[in-house]
């Protein structure tokens, strides 16, 4: 009985000593078995391995890549205009004997610190270089120089094991306090462009302007030049008509001139006029004995020193026809004012009142005046 309990207990034992000689290694790792801290064994290719037990302990480390952010840093490149810099890198345990010899019991963090310092120290040489402006570090060279930072800093993270894989920058601006005087330097350049803009505009506006006036002053002109030439050739005819018939009838003249005279003075609502009762202006209306007037006798002298009349009327309305035409020509130069077109090309305005006609003498045409009562 007692010897079989042995027996069990010994298998127990065995059994504890044989589990704990024994480890796995999956494919994401290497492994370190130490012995009282000395490296004696490195296994690098997943699988399953053995150790002394309680002797002998293991350490296991990643063997995938890594990423660290370094810390922001400030950067003067080679034209002084200081840049915020933030990078990251790309890494991977390359050497695990090497790693362990460098970092000792600290492991990942004390790697990753001293790592992080050897990016900054090569961030600052590598963008701070007498040929690397700012201008450079954001055109396309800035992947050459993310490549030159990993090769120095690859030079010297293998001393701690390490294989730098990759080293990229994430962010490249101006410090806050820089911040509000490149603004402002941009919004003052972008003040002398819109100003730039705004006195070519108007300058243009004033061309269009004077060649629009030149075109109203122009057209005026010509307009005023042929209500002025018809103007005085209606005038012309009135004169020749009005002496044709006073020297025809005078005293039939007289009489028609004074019922004209009579029609725009006697109308309602015209002011009172105040006249002796042997006024002149009456001579028509009643005798000197205060009997009523009687019209002149009517001949053909009288018809024709009444068409006479009429075609001095018509003279006048010619006259009155050619202000019209004046009138209408200003307002077409001002329409082309107005309406000037933004290149500078003005339509030329229609002279409306160019081709003012005056009635011809009507020839032959007999009309019956019927004398006036009083």
């Amino acid at each position: 009985m007692n010897r079989a309990i042995y027996v069990v207990i010994a298998a127990v034992i065995l059994v504890v000593v044989l589990l704990s000689s024994v480890f796995v290694v999956n494919e994401k790792e290497k492994a370190l078995v130490l012995q009282f801290g000395q490296i004696r064994q490195v296994i690098e290719e997943p699988g399953l391995a053995f150790k002394i037990p309680v002797i002998q302990e293991v350490v296991r480390y990643d063997d995938r890549i890594l990423s660290l952010d370094t810390e922001t840093i400030e950067v003067t490149p080679s034209d002084d205009r200081r840049l915020v810099v933030d990078a990251f890198a790309r890494y991977r345990i390359a050497d695990v004997v090497s790693f362990r010899q460098a970092v000792g019991v600290g492991g990942v963090q004390v790697a990753e610190d001293r790592l992080s310092s050897i990016l900054n120290a090569k961030i600052r040489e590598v963008l701070g270089a007498e040929n690397v402006t700012s201008d450079t570090i954001l055109s396309s060279d800035r992947r050459s120089l993310m490549n030159r930072i990993r090769d120095l800093a690859q030079a010297e993270a293998s001393n701690l094991g390490l294989e730098v894989v990759d080293v990229r920058l994430k962010q490249t601006n101006l410090p806050s306090q820089n911040l509000d005087a490149t603004f402002a330097r941009m919004q003052a350049e972008r003040d002398r462009e819109a100003a730039d803009e705004i006195a070519r505009g108007n300058e243009a506006a004033q061309r269009v302007q004077a060649l629009a006036d030149r075109t109203v002053v122009e057209t005026v002109s010509a307009a005023e030049r042929e209500a002025q030439v018809t103007r005085g050739e209606a005038d012309a005819r009135a004169n020749r008509i009005f002496a044709e018939a006073y020297g025809a009838n005078p005293e039939f003249f007289d009489f028609y001139r004074s019922l004209q005279a009579y029609r725009q003075a006697l109308q309602a609502g015209n002011s009172t006029m105040v006249l002796t009762p042997d006024s002149s202006f009456f001579d028509y209306l009643y005798s000197g004995n205060g009997t009523a007037a009687t019209a002149p006798e009517v001949t053909e002298a009288d018809r024709a020193a009444a068409q006479a009349a009429l075609d001095a009327a018509e003279a006048e309305e010619a006259r009155a026809e050619a202000d019209a035409a004046r009138a209408a020509a200003e307002a077409a130069a001002t329409a082309a004012t107005a309406t000037t077109p933004e290149g500078g090309e003005v339509a030329p305005v229609p002279d409306a009142g160019a081709e003012a006609s005056v009635p011809a003498d009507p020839a032959g045409d007999e009309t019956e005046t019927a004398p006036a009562s009083p």
